[in-house]
């Protein structure tokens, strides 16, 4: 069974997504070359805000590609959305299925079809307060050395001053954000792609754990990078931990019952900060213990 999509949908979309985004943000686009042409490839970007998909799709676009994306489930409730994310194929991410492969079988699918797969191996919006990539979960390695895929690192920055991810850290840069819409003055959006990331020391191997982690570094060692040209900055030496941040804090507030924290003061980065309580639960867990989020 191939990857279906209506080509009348995907027009529709560019029809009226491109002029409108074209107007809404200003554009420093870099490495559009980087993105290959034609056959199966995977984009492995770094996610910073809810708006960020959108400024990327474009950037994909007008490399010569249509983006698909790992969509979350709950975005396939509401009929209309359901038929645009369909008719485009693009593919749903079951949170809490049972079977977490599905999605990872769909995209297999796809990529074995020739799309272009739009993944974000976070799994979410950086929790970094500065908005540096978080460690990244292994599903994009994966599927990269399973089918033998380019994985086209692309770093962003500029959708976060649009739109502020609203459970973002409330310290550093993330915590002195305005929460809400912002499209005034029109933001710039960058986006930077650099060649595909070199995975051949990991060809040929079994796909254990180790083998997996070791890929998912090189691949996030590789999107920091590029955000640090981007943001003319260095880029911290130790990426975000998220999950092992949310069990430090487990340990240290066993009465909370599994409720993650937010800091209010400094943050070390992996260090041990639980002090508010707030709402967040940590993403779901498959069968074998990884994270079930977009890009997983």
């Amino acid at each position: 069974m191939s990857h279906g999509y209506s080509p009348a949908w995907r027009k529709l979309t560019i029809v009226i997504l491109r002029p409108l985004l074209s107007g809404l943000l200003k554009r420093d686009w870099r490495g559009r070359g980087s993105v290959p042409a034609e056959g199966g490839v995977i984009i492995a970007a770094n996610h910073i805000s809810e708006a960020d998909p959108l400024a990327l799709a474009h950037f994909v676009y007008e490399s010569g590609r249509y983006p698909v994306f790992l969509a979350k489930s709950t975005l396939f409730d509401a009929r209309f959305i359901r038929n645009v994310l369909r008719g485009t194929g693009q593919i749903p991410v079951y949170r809490d299925h049972a079977d977490a492969s599905l999605a990872l079988k769909d995209a297999e699918r796809a990529l074995l079809d020739g799309e272009c797969l739009v993944f974000y191996p976070e799994g979410s919006c950086t929790r970094d307060p500065e908005l540096w990539p978080m460690t990244g979960q292994t599903g994009v390695a994966r599927m990269a050395l399973k089918t033998g895929a380019k994985v086209v690192p692309v770093a962003n920055w500029g959708a976060h001053e649009l739109m502020p991810y609203r459970r973002g850290a409330r310290t550093g840069l993330a915590g002195s954000l305005k929460r809400g819409v912002h499209p005034l003055p029109r933001k710039t959006m960058k986006v930077l792609a650099g060649p595909p990331v070199d995975l051949s020391a990991y060809e040929g191997r079994p796909l254990t754990k180790e083998t997996l982690l070791a890929a998912t570094d090189d691949i996030m060692a590789a999107i920091t990078g590029l955000l640090g040209e981007l943001r003319g900055q260095e880029p911290p030496g130790e990426r975000y931990d998220h999950h092992r941040v949310l069990e430090e804090r487990r340990r240290a507030y066993p009465a909370a019952g599994g409720e993650a924290f937010e800091p209010t003061g400094p943050f070390p980065r992996g260090g041990k900060t639980p002090h508010a309580p707030r709402d967040e639960q940590e993403p779901a867990r498959s069968a074998n213990g990884e994270p079930k989020a977009d890009g997983s």
